[in-house]
């Protein structure tokens, strides 16, 4: 069932002309906007709160501690 999916696929990608150009473009642009919206609009938190290097002390204290 799986062999026959992928055979499908595989012979339709493998015949394709400017399809294989166009999933080129696509995967490109995929890459660079989740690059760019990782870069601009995901700061990393961890490294910000945590004081020395000790992102394990960090964790473990923010989920151990009772307010």
């Amino acid at each position: 069932m799986l062999r026959k999916i992928f055979d499908f696929y595989y012979t339709g990608f493998k015949s394709m002309d400017v399809g294989k150009k166009l999933w080129l473009v696509i995967i490109i642009k995929l890459v660079i906007m989740f690059f760019v919206i990782k870069l601009f609009f995901m700061p990393d938190v961890l490294s910000q709160k945590a004081k020395g290097g000790s992102k394990a002390d960090y964790i473990s204290s923010r989920m151990t501690d009772v307010n």
